[in-house]
């Protein structure tokens, strides 16, 4: 009798111990240094606030960019998989709009994958800058907002 509950509460520990760390896995502050863009997300509960965009009301999230307050938001996201996410992506204007991918990698880095539509810009020296199809971001501590543009 006594195995069986040693058994029984050692595997409910277990399954608590895998969904807390899961419910970290796309929620936070990611970051990218080559290009200095950043995304903040939480596709678990879906409740970003745009800085000084509040009007959009709660997201999945945003790719934005430090040197410039334009903004691209994740109007959907859906976790296909422990280290896969869909995301739905349009830009502040809502005139542009793609599909994409995020995953975690093994390195504990995430790879944000354009599948198709539109492609992610941003300004620099008062010209669009194209993003890569592929991007690699490293999670951060998230920083303050005031700090982002």
């Amino acid at each position: 009798m006594k195995k069986i509950l040693f058994t029984l509460i050692l595997t409910c520990l277990t399954l608590t111990v895998y969904a807390q760390s899961d419910s970290l896995t796309f929620k936070g502050y990611l970051y990218n240094e080559k290009y200095d863009v950043y995304m903040i997300i939480n596709f678990y509960k879906n409740d970003i606030t745009v800085p000084h965009q509040e009007i959009y009301g709660k997201l999945s999230g945003f790719f934005g960019d430090i040197h410039d307050g334009r903004k691209w938001l994740f109007t959907s996201a859906k976790i296909t998989s422990p280290n896969t996410a869909e995301l739905t992506i349009i830009n502040d204007y809502g005139s542009e709009d793609l599909t994409a991918k995020l995953k975690k990698n093994t390195d504990n880095t995430y790879t944000l994958k354009q599948i198709k539509g539109s492609v992610i810009k941003i300004a620099r020296n008062r010209k669009w800058v194209k993003m890569p199809d592929e991007l690699i971001f490293i999670r951060k501590a998230e920083p303050d907002y005031h700090t982002l543009y």
